[in-house]
């Protein structure tokens, strides 16, 4: 395998040089430090008592938006009040069958199933996307990051549907842009539809404040307490809506149950319903909520709360609610109160059903009948609320458009400027076969300590680094080039969480260490960053001490589950920490092949690389014992003067507004104030 790459450098050392082949072969790809966890990542197995208390505090968390929406539905649906008895039938039948088709069959049954190891959303299905095809915008991407336990993804037939999928997407840059556009437009809709709602009463008014405080007060204790505050509360609110309904039907008109035909709502639609479809769809918000909060409970939990009460209940009230305007019309406007016709709710719904065929096709590689089925269907009930929306957007509409247009321009502008720092940095980075050309002293006085340079690059010695020594006369003894680096995945578990590779020869004292994180990870849970950055360092150095001088025919992986062969390879380090040296034959690529003697050839040399070990380790303690600097770039980005205004504006000033606001890296990392250096730049992309 490495014939195979030296091959490939050298055919393309005629076109780019020497000097570029010698930095390939200089900067090789990461290594892992640690083993991978022993199983994958399995959905966990619940018994039947569990299953059942988990929808019960499901009811406290997901079903608040689709619950409350009896209150206002009718009233919207006819504000100039009823005209006609079959009308009232009409809207009912469209309530039914919005209820069957978006929430019961789209979301519960089909959306849900595309969770990314039990998250949803829509940062969720991209993540899905990104694992499955090469749509990420920012080319960070390396093969040992497909390694990571909770990084599922499936491999396609290259004739596939899906591999054609995949290839269509990745050959253009404006395809994967406009998937990233897409997954923005459709968080920027949820975002401005969650700040509006209904105008209400004084006393309403009154009672939310009051419902808000207990909530805010009980948060830190977690979403199991909240569920279980709020599931009964929200269990007798279906159930009494659910009863009174059938009541009223019992007591007013048990004829409104024709409504369950399909006949009544071409009907309705004939008789000029359309424009009242804005009140109507009113019905389904809060159906998204379905699969975003669907990392508080499993798949089959929500399914089970929503088919078992939701559902019949809702049905039940809207039907009750039906039958007393039947013989009540006057009492539309009374029964419930005003609220603004919420716009981004069908488009979020579109942007759902768009992703929703992408995962299809690439993640479950469905027939493309399904596929079609599942569009057609979608699209039939979406794009008619669409239609019907977009009439009403003067009437109140254009409000969530708006807060999302705002969302998305600030979200875009973001983006595009972490993009061109990025590609800044990868262009100006500082090449290997320089850095080895200084010598072991990097042409500078190695002071005591250990200096962490932090980057975004996870190859390559960054431009910040250059920038340093150019100004200062003196470097650290040990330099570490800490890249934090963000990945297409929920969580990073804390035994994956960092890679780490030798830069150059040992008596540089040069490493690099990637820090993985996911989506869901937070870095204020990271109060000991700085600990297990050096726990992975020393682990890397002995488990590197302990695999030198193997034969070529021994080959090893530092991935996988551990094996008999490495079973009393036990590593302790100096804070008394242990960790187990997994090691199993290697088949993966010769990026991740560490080479290890066989044990009798360790025994054998066991002497020499113990005292290797013992000299090193000695040193990095003595060396961290003298202080730890962080060395961090305050980085400026402005746009070059021969830029068009648009950017100049996006980079200049909304760029630049939007990284003062933000949280300093500083920040981030916890790093104490006098442990920092911050090294100033400006980029001019």
């Amino acid at each position: 395998m490495e014939s195979v790459n030296s091959e490939s450098i050298d055919e393309e050392s005629c076109e780019r040089g020497s000097m570029w082949a010698l930095d390939q072969k200089l900067d090789q790809p990461m290594e892992e430090e640690a083993g991978r966890l022993k199983n994958m990542y399995r959905e966990k197995k619940f018994s039947s008592l569990l299953v059942l208390r988990l929808a019960f505090q499901s009811l406290g968390v997901v079903y608040g938006d689709l619950g409350t929406s009896p209150l206002y539905v009718f009233y919207n649906t006819f504000p100039d009040g009823i005209q006609d008895s079959e009308d009232v039938i009409g809207a009912l039948s469209m309530i039914i069958y919005s209820l069957t088709f978006i929430p019961l069959l789209k979301y519960v049954f089909v959306v849900l199933r595309a969770n990314d190891n039990g998250q949803g959303g829509t940062f969720a299905l991209y993540s899905l996307l990104c694992r499955h095809a090469s749509v990420n915008t920012i080319p960070n991407q390396h093969r040992t990051d497909q390694e990571l336990t909770t990084y599922s993804r499936h491999i396609f037939h290259e004739k596939s549907l899906a591999a054609k999928t995949k290839g269509w997407l990745e050959a253009k840059v404006y395809r994967r842009n406009a998937l990233l556009i897409l997954v923005l437009v459709g968080t920027c809709m949820v975002i401005g539809d969650g700040i509006l709602t209904p105008a209400i009463s004084g006393v309403v008014v009154v009672v939310a404040i009051v419902i808000l405080v207990g909530l805010f007060s009980m948060q830190h204790y977690g979403t199991d307490r909240v569920g279980w505050l709020f599931a009964p509360i929200v269990l007798l609110w279906f159930l009494l809506i659910g009863g009174i309904g059938a009541f009223n039907v019992w007591k007013y008109d048990h004829t409104v149950l024709k409504a369950f035909s399909p006949v009544y709502v071409y009907r309705f639609l004939r008789r000029g319903g359309w424009s009242a479809l804005g009140g109507i769809m009113l019905s389904i918000t809060g159906t998204e909520a379905l699969f975003a909060d669907l990392s508080h409970f499993p798949v089959l939990v929500v399914q089970i709360a929503f088919t078992v009460v939701v559902f019949p209940c809702l049905l039940l009230a809207y039907s009750g609610q039906a039958a007393y305007l039947m013989k009540n019309k006057d009492h539309v406007s009374d029964a419930f109160y005003r609220s603004i016709p919420g716009t981004a709710v069908v488009i979020v719904m579109l942007v759902t059903t768009f992703l929703m065929i992408l995962i299809m096709l690439l993640v479950w590689r469905c027939h493309w009948i399904l596929v079609l089925i599942f569009t057609v269907l979608s699209l039939l009930v979406e794009c008619t609320y669409l239609s019907s929306v977009l009439l009403k957007v003067d009437q109140g509409g254009w409000v969530p458009l708006v807060i999302a247009a705002a969302f998305l321009i600030i979200m875009y502008v973001w983006h595009y400027g972490t993009l061109k720092r990025y590609e800044f940095e990868m262009h100006s980075k500082v090449s290997m076969a320089w850095i080895l050309g200084l010598g072991p002293s990097l042409g500078l006085v190695r002071v005591p300590g250990i200096g962490l340079v932090y980057t975004e690059l996870a190859r390559g010695v960054p431009h910040i680094f250059s920038h340093f020594i150019t100004n200062l006369p003196a470097i650290h003894s040990v330099v570490v080039f800490v890249c934090v680096k963000y990945l297409p995945v929920y969580t990073v578990p804390q035994d994956e969480r960092f890679l780490v590779k030798r830069i150059g020869p040992k008596s540089f004292h040069m490493f690099r260490c990637v820090a993985r994180y996911g989506y869901k990870d937070l870095h204020k849970k990271d109060d000991e960053f700085e600990k297990m950055l050096f726990d992975s360092l020393f682990l890397f150095v002995r488990l590197e001490s302990m695999m030198e001088g193997c034969s070529d025919s021994d080959e090893y992986s530092l991935y996988g589950q551990q094996t008999e062969r490495s079973a009393d390879f036990l590593s302790t380090n100096n804070n008394g920490n242990t960790f187990s040296a997994n090691l199993e034959p290697s088949t993966s690529s010769n990026d991740s092949i560490v080479p290890i003697k066989s044990p009798s050839r360790i025994r054998s040399s066991g002497q020499t690389s113990s005292q290797t070990e013992v000299d090193e380790m000695e040193f990095l303690n003595s060396c961290r014992d003298a202080g730890v600097v962080h060395i961090l770039g305050n980085t400026v980005v402005r746009a070059r003067s021969d830029s068009k205004l648009v950017k100049k504006i996006a980079i200049n000033y909304i760029y630049a507004f939007l990284r003062k606001i933000c949280r300093e890296n500083s920040v981030i990392f916890n790093v104490p104030h006098e442990s920092l250096l911050n090294v100033g730049q400006v980029f001019y992309v």
